[in-house]
């Protein structure tokens, strides 16, 4: 049978031992036997929760089960006219208590981070919610007389089947992850960022959507610089530990050294950066993590990420993604966070400079948008070649029959490609809902959890993000000058240096890893008759690729190590 891969197939992968996350399940409870740590008729908390991730409201109506971390907590006891030393429980309390004054409004008051499911006990109505931006994550299965929920995919597995959602498949080969609401299992579904889901109506309520709002046409980019450096500086403050070091992976370019620079001057506790290499044969951007680290009097870490640590890990790796992620700044990203776990708790990032605030990537599609009609492309099938993966291989990737069932599936990107906004903010508003949220924020999320730290995203605040849309576009991306508002914003924190250089972005050297390093594994991982996804795949492609045939653009490595890490995923993830 096409979809149950798993039913015979022995896995090339030893077992990862990864934790369960806490879960809820809903619906007809008779028969349930896990470790249930609270419940009622219809509604069960099941596994480990900490203290931060469960309350009952005062009346005891709601029941609050989440990952929170709020950053806007005191201007939220504020309205409840609560005074905030006698206010000691945690956020998962706070929302229970809002949520019996507001109802499901509350969402729209609270920022930060957060998944959560909310009971009402009288009513027997379930809320599914999550932030704006994505930071946090929340899955659920469709089927069955008992609906599971978990913020960690993992957790549902025995919920639901292993039939693989091919649709979800078909956008993960485009985009190295899965946008949307959909995952790759067929029978999961993710609560997408600014909406609330309210079961059993099973009605989607949007509280918040990425809107363009330009203000300040006729100001000038040093006017629009200090704006957003003013927030800048408020978000940091907020996102800093209180009374301990701070950590930032720092890779050198503009994003990581303004987040550096902010903290630098802000945390009044030792700051802690992080940066990788990956051996003398590789280019590196050392000289400039240096060059910050050194303007920033920061005590810098570099860690040196050989090729066997890259194929060893990425099986762990793997195993901590939700669904699979083909980027292959996955397996630095826990190797570096596992580094500075040594020294902190919470490590701030640059990501979000690029979605935000027009990086270079949005130039291939500034260029179609002139000369599309020339060529024939229309906006979606040049956004999927854009991401430079496999959008062009898939009549000759996937085998007739999945190529029948996906070819003619609508885009979950056709609506914001199509909407009224100024042609570079649809595309940050692309990158920002699916990017940002099915990417680079989950990757943060779980490697960063993984490892026992704090994941923090000052770029991708959700009101940074309202503020980049307000922005006029020319002050972000123009011409050759990419995130000119960003850099005006910190030019008086940085070296000009940084503040010049060209963007470049992390290189990770996959395609030479292939080549020299992982191609026997690689074959006996992709080319087995038994692999997971055979089913799905012509070996004969896979094979040329192996080969290098024809690689006149130096693309097959990205390519693989998609291939190897959907494979690697499907095998340490089965039922």
């Amino acid at each position: 049978m096409l979809f149950n891969i798993f039913k015979n197939y022995k896995s090339n992968i030893s077992p990862i031992d990864v934790p369960f996350s806490w879960y809820v399940v809903w619906g007809t409870l008779n028969t349930l036997t896990a470790d249930v740590v609270w419940r009622d008729d219809k509604l069960a908390v099941i596994s480990a929760l900490t203290t931060e991730q469960f309350a009952l409201s005062y009346t005891e109506q709601f029941v609050v089960v989440g990952d929170v971390w709020l950053s806007n907590r005191l201007e939220l006891l504020q309205k409840l006219g609560v005074d905030p030393n006698s206010f000691s429980t945690n956020n998962c309390q706070l929302i229970a208590e809002l949520w019996e004054k507001f109802g499901c409004e509350c969402l729209k008051l609270l920022e930060g981070m957060f998944g959560l499911v909310i009971w009402d006990r009288h009513k027997q109505v379930l809320w599914l919610g999550r932030d704006r931006i994505g930071s946090r994550t929340l899955y659920y299965t469709t089927t069955g007389a008992i609906r599971a929920i978990a913020p960690k995919m993992r957790s549902l597995a025995f919920y639901h089947s292993s039939d693989v959602d091919l649709m979800a498949l078909r956008d993960y080969l485009c985009c190295a992850f899965v946008p949307g609401e959909r995952t790759l299992w067929e029978q999961v579904r993710e609560v997408r960022p600014g909406t609330v889901i309210e079961m059993p109506a099973n009605k989607v309520y949007t509280y918040w959507e990425l809107q363009q709002q330009i203000t300040g046409k006729d100001e000038s980019l040093v006017w629009h610089g200090d704006r957003l450096r003013s927030l800048l500086n408020l978000v940091i403050q907020e996102y800093l530990p209180q009374n301990a070091p701070v950590g930032v992976f720092l890779s050198g370019g503009l994003d990581s050294s303004s987040i550096t620079a902010l903290a630098a001057k802000f945390h009044h506790h030792p700051v802690h950066t992080y940066s990788i290499h990956f051996g003398a044969e590789c280019p590196n951007e050392l000289e400039f993590s240096n060059l910050v680290a050194e303007h920033c009097q920061t005590q810098h870490h570099i860690l040196e990420i050989t090729f066997k640590d890259m194929w060893e890990c990425l099986p762990q790796t793997m195993a901590y993604l939700d669904d699979p992620i083909g980027d292959p700044l996955t397996v630095p990203n826990f190797l570096l966070g596992r580094m500075a776990r040594e020294n902190v708790q919470v490590i701030l990032n640059g990501e979000g400079g690029d979605p935000c605030f027009g990086g270079p990537k949005n130039q291939p599609m500034l260029i179609n948008s002139l000369y599309g009609s020339i060529n024939n492309q229309d906006s979606l099938q040049a956004y999927l070649i854009a991401f430079q993966k496999c959008a062009l291989d898939l009549p000759q990737l996937f085998k007739p029959e999945v190529l029948t069932a996906v070819k003619t599936a609508p885009s979950v990107f056709s609506s914001d490609l199509n909407s009224d906004a100024s042609y570079l903010n649809r595309l940050m508003a692309l990158n920002i809902k699916f990017k940002g949220a099915d990417q680079i924020l989950t990757k943060v999320n779980n490697l960063t959890q993984a490892v026992g730290l704090h994941g923090r995203s000052p770029l991708f605040d959700q009101r940074v993000v309202d503020l980049s849309m307000q922005i006029p576009p020319e002050y972000k991306l123009s011409g050759v000058e990419e995130k000119a508002v960003l850099k005006q914003a910190v030019a008086d924190i940085l070296p000009e240096a940084i503040i010049h250089r060209p963007k470049s972005g992390m290189m990770v050297p996959v395609q030479m890893g292939f080549r020299k390093h992982w191609q026997r594994e690689a074959r006996k991982l992709l080319l087995d008759n038994k692999s997971a996804i055979a089913p799905y795949f012509n070996q004969s492609l896979l094979r040329d690729w192996l080969d290098y045939k024809g690689d006149i653009w130096g693309r097959y490595g990205v390519k693989l190590w998609l291939l190897v890490s959907l494979e690697i995923w499907l095998q340490v993830n089965k039922n």
